[in-house]
């Protein structure tokens, strides 16, 4: 039996021809819009999610089994993304703290089905309205990857063969995280961050508040104590208008499939 290429594309849900072998193919122009045509490109690619993920969306997410009270929050909140085509400013998609203090609970798998489920409402969104899907309507920033590229080009004697591209990746990704319309910041409770860092970072915080952008963070810290991370002020910005979602249970690291 001739299979489809359903399972690799993040639109086998919600496609009608998914189970079609002679339409749902590499070949399809929905697929290639999403995934490139090589299957790691498009707007799956630029949302800059990681390959673990690139295809989990809430629906399936196999962090759900364990944490039925968040996933009752998340799929409210999922039901809100049609907003993001309302120009009623009492219409703006809210924010999200997922936050648990063991690691290993599904909070980034869940972020990162947020994150593809809302890619999703928007380039579906977007065909059914005669527009054409921005290239980048997500992105995924993995806070401690992003500060091993800040200290990459900030210490002592770096060579500039390494300064250079972790300068360059460094702020390209601090340009794209003020002004994506939909932002997962991961593991945003970071320790032992430079000033410069911190202020990078709040930048980002800011800009996003300050223009109604919608952010999922996650984090092993409790949003009232960000401040002993940050400052104040930082934590201020993040609890504007976001709702905190508990994750409970212990770690299932090596133990999911």
């Amino acid at each position: 039996m001739t299979q489809t290429n359903a399972n690799n594309c993040i639109l086998r849900d919600p496609c009608r021809t998914s189970t079609d072998p002679t339409v749902c193919t590499r070949l399809c122009p929905h697929f290639i819009a999403l995934h490139g045509a090589s299957g790691t490109g498009g707007r799956v690619g630029a949302a800059g999610i990681p390959a673990d993920y690139r295809q989990v969306t809430v629906a399936s997410s196999v962090a759900r089994a364990d944490q039925a009270k968040a996933y009752a929050i998340v799929d409210a909140y999922v039901a809100t993304f049609e907003r993001q085509f309302s120009d009623d400013p009492i219409d703006r998609i809210k924010s999200l703290y997922l936050y648990s203090r063991e690691p290993g609970t599904g909070k980034t798998t869940t972020a990162a089905a947020i994150a593809n489920t809302y890619l999703i409402a928007h380039y579906i969104g977007s065909l059914q309205r005669n527009r054409r899907p921005l290239e980048r309507p997500v992105y995924f920033l993995d806070v401690n990857e992003w500060q091993t590229a800040f200290n990459a080009f900030n210490r002592p004697r770096v060579p500039d063969h390494i300064a250079e591209p972790a300068s360059a990746a460094y702020y390209r990704a601090l340009a794209i995280a003020q002004e994506v319309p939909f932002l997962v910041a991961d593991d945003i409770g970071v320790r032992d961050a430079t000033d410069a860092f911190r202020g990078d970072l709040h930048a980002i915080i800011n800009a996003r508040v300050t223009n109604r952008l919608p952010t999922v963070y996650t984090s092993n810290v409790p949003i009232e104590e960000l401040a002993q991370v940050f400052d104040a002020r930082l934590a201020d910005r993040v609890r504007d208008q976001c709702a905190v979602v508990p994750f409970v249970g212990e770690s299932k690291r090596g133990i999911r499939k």
